[in-house]
């Protein structure tokens, strides 16, 4: 039977319609310019880093680190697209070092003339192991290719030393409200299939709420509400999307993204004192397969960030925490892992450490450049000391109590207080001592 060319054209369009329709709307929604990409202002905004990486042209690699679901996998494919790069992508779940190294040869094999280094995109970087982040360094290195790397984890503790001096980190932040109401707007709007519904979203609260500042989470319960409205319903509110959410608890299962909301659960159950609370949410975590490391980190943290000057030997034990859970592995590490984790809840809390570091560093972004007194200066040659570098400075020790009242911050900073002693027994007795050495400054 002989198909008419409109007709041939319907079936054409019909097919694409039903191939777009079997993707998920995040996939369907992923933008392809940085004017349709949703977030990362402070990244991509006119006259920022990435922005200006692709309109000059001069792309070096970097690591992209930041929760699930902020567009960092979608970053990577926007700036070699837009940038005329060969774009190549390894998963670092399913790929090993052989895979690695085929990629590097096709990458090579595309470096012709002046042609630009072609892009290789690794999800999940933290996941390599040593022995894969090396068979990457000379390829970085000589320019074979230009790294792009994606990671939930800090690379401090996952990159290897090496690749992370050759490449630039950048933090992706969650979704903020205003801009995961514009991605709500935008899905019932401008995705095909949602837009010919004639969905009205009545309440958005409990879209944004049960997302986290997650955009692919965000679509994914928007798509999960809509296939769950009945015939002729067109109205999402609050009570649509709790009732969907709750019938369909392996929502946020998929690809380990969970674990951001019960690790959340678990440090605030910890910082509000509940060690029980806190077990909980942890025994949960190591059920589902969390890697016990994470979970170590994420108490080291909180030792220095919740309990701090209260209780100074908590860093101590997360850090012996960290290192038992390194050596031993599970089962096992959950023993140490639970020790620490009830030694932390039990513990009293100070962020005064986590306040005054965060105060001086907003000073000195204000401030950066206040010269050193000059009794503080180093005064190595004869030079230096006829500028009077390190004069009139008083050694404390050579005072009673080992300590004598002198300038120790730039003048324009006397008398500015960064650290202010909390209400529990260890920084009382600090208080006590500061206001002894230092009268005026603590007083009050």
């Amino acid at each position: 039977m002989k198909i008419s060319a409109g007709a041939s054209s319907r079936i054409e369009k019909s097919r694409t319609f039903a191939s777009m329709e079997n993707r998920p709307l995040a996939e369907r929604m992923r933008p392809k310019s940085l004017d349709d990409y949703i977030g990362q202002q402070h990244l991509v905004g006119p006259g920022k880093v990435l922005r200006k990486m692709i309109d000059t042209g001069a792309l070096s690699s970097f690591i992209l680190w930041g929760p699930p679901g902020v567009g960092k996998t979608t970053l990577a494919m926007i700036i070699a697209e837009q940038l005329h790069r060969p774009f190549h992508v390894l998963s670092a779940v399913n790929s090993g070092v052989k895979e690695v190294r085929e990629v590097i040869q096709k990458a090579e094999a595309e470096r012709f003339f002046s042609a630009p280094n072609p892009v290789l995109f690794i999800d999940e970087i933290h996941r390599f192991s040593k022995s894969q982040q090396d068979s990457l360094l000379a390829a970085v290195e000589k320019g074979t290719v230009t790294l792009i790397g994606a990671t939930t984890e800090n690379p401090s503790f996952e990159v290897i030393a090496p690749l992370l001096s050759r490449s630039q980190v950048y933090v992706l932040k969650p979704l903020e409200r205003e801009e995961m109401e514009r991605l709500i707007d935008l899905a019932i709007e401008k995705d095909y299939y949602l837009a010919r519904r004639g969905l009205v979203v009545k309440e958005k609260d409990a879209l944004i709420s049960y997302s986290g500042g997650d955009a692919r989470k965000l679509l994914n319960i928007i798509e999960l509400v809509v296939n769950g409205l009945k015939d002729g319903e067109v109205i999402i509110d609050n009570e649509t999307v709790k009732r969907e959410v709750h019938e369909n608890p392996l929502l946020y299962d998929k690809d380990g993204e969970q674990h951001y909301d019960i690790i959340s659960a678990m440090i605030k159950s910890v910082r509000g004192g509940d060690p029980d609370a806190a077990l909980y949410w942890m025994a949960r975590m190591l059920a589902g397969g969390e890697d016990p490391k994470f979970i170590a980190r994420r108490l080291l943290i909180l030792a220095a960030e919740d309990i701090g000057l209260a209780n100074p030997n908590a860093l101590l034990i997360a850090n012996a925490c960290f290192d038992t859970v390194h050596k031993i592995g599970m089962p096992e590490a959950r023993i140490p892992l639970a020790e620490c984790l009830i030694y932390l809840a039990a513990s009293p809390k100070s962020n005064a450490a986590y306040l005054a570091i965060n105060a001086a560093m907003k000073r000195v972004k204000e401030e950066a450049n206040l010269p050193v007194p000059l009794h503080l200066r180093n005064a190595p040659t004869a030079l230096m000391k006829k500028l009077a570098y390190g004069l009139d400075y008083k050694y404390p020790h050579d005072f009673p109590g080992n300590f004598t009242e002198q300038a120790y911050c730039p003048e324009e900073l006397k008398g500015t207080v960064f650290y202010r002693p909390q209400q529990n027994p260890q920084e009382m007795k600090m208080l006590e001592r500061l206001r002894a050495w230092w009268k005026r400054r603590y007083e009050g």
